[in-house]
């Protein structure tokens, strides 16, 4: 499987609530940095909160996607526009993203995401 067949269906399970598939995608020890408050989250609170739909992502729109391959490591950077819900509130971000997979067992797997806020300008 290519990288980038990977990081789709990381967004398409983030979308669809799809635990089972984030389970599989996910590297046992992932870490992400949440793009709204920049914590660190561990692969069992994140699953804990997509499951328990305390997270919810309604759309996830990544946009020029980038890979730089080294051997069993890929590096995608991209832009995404989300919204979804965090509990109750509702939440858009537009984001710049960093993706790291690792080849494990002959799959791509996402051992760290961090997501950067991309401020709106004035005017």
């Amino acid at each position: 499987m290519n990288p980038l067949v990977a990081d789709k269906r990381f967004f398409n399970g983030l979308i669809a609530g799809d635990v089972q598939a984030l389970n599989r995608i996910l590297a046992d020890d992932f870490i992400l940095i949440d793009v709204i408050s920049g914590s660190e989250i561990t692969k069992p609170a994140f699953l804990t909160a997509i499951g328990s739909k305390q997270v919810k992502f309604e759309a996830v729109e990544p946009a020029d996607n980038r890979v730089r391959l080294y051997q069993t490591t890929a590096i995608i950077t991209g832009r995404t526009q989300m919204k979804g819900q965090l509990g109750d509130a509702p939440f858009h971000a537009s984001s710049r993203y960093t993706h790291v997979f690792v080849s494990q067992q002959n799959e791509w797997r996402l051992a760290t995401a961090q997501g950067t806020q991309i401020a709106a300008t004035a005017g």
